[in-house]
């Protein structure tokens, strides 16, 4: 009745991009689970999975990643991102910056590379390449 397979773990594994907590490079991943709102500035040195909702600046280190249904009410600063959610704010990442379907973004984008999947909105300006990065991390 209750049963896996290896072949099933590894593909939780693969849309996750998390094993154990930790990603490809054996760096350390925060989780802010769905239903958890956060008031006021959050920063992170290691790589943080939002499912929840932050009102506030947020500062990460490492990779930011925003799922589905989560939000941000403030600025951001990342060296990359994938964004599934919604943010009301300028983002500003150091390097690479995925906006997926279902992604939101009403503010500014100042970012070093960008690649924006059909469906995905953002309504600000946009500084992409070199010059761009001059992000405030």
């Amino acid at each position: 009745m209750f049963s896996s397979s290896t072949k099933d773990k590894k593909n939780v594994v693969a849309a996750n991009g998390l094993s154990n907590g930790t990603d490809k490079d054996g760096n350390q991943t925060t989780v802010i689970a769905k239903g958890t709102v956060i008031e006021g500035k959050f920063a992170c040195s290691d790589n943080v999975r939002l499912d929840g909702s932050i009102k506030g600046e947020v500062q990460v280190d490492k990779r930011l990643v925003l799922g589905e249904g989560s939000s941000v009410e403030g600025n951001i600063h990342a060296r990359d991102a994938a964004i599934r959610g919604r943010i009301k704010g300028d983002v500003f990442i150091k390097e690479a910056l995925h906006l997926l379907e279902t992604a939101i973004i009403e503010g500014n984008i100042s970012a070093k590379t960008m690649v924006v999947d059909e469906g995905a909105r953002y309504n600000g300006a946009c500084k992409i390449g070199n010059s761009s990065t001059v992000a405030k991390n």
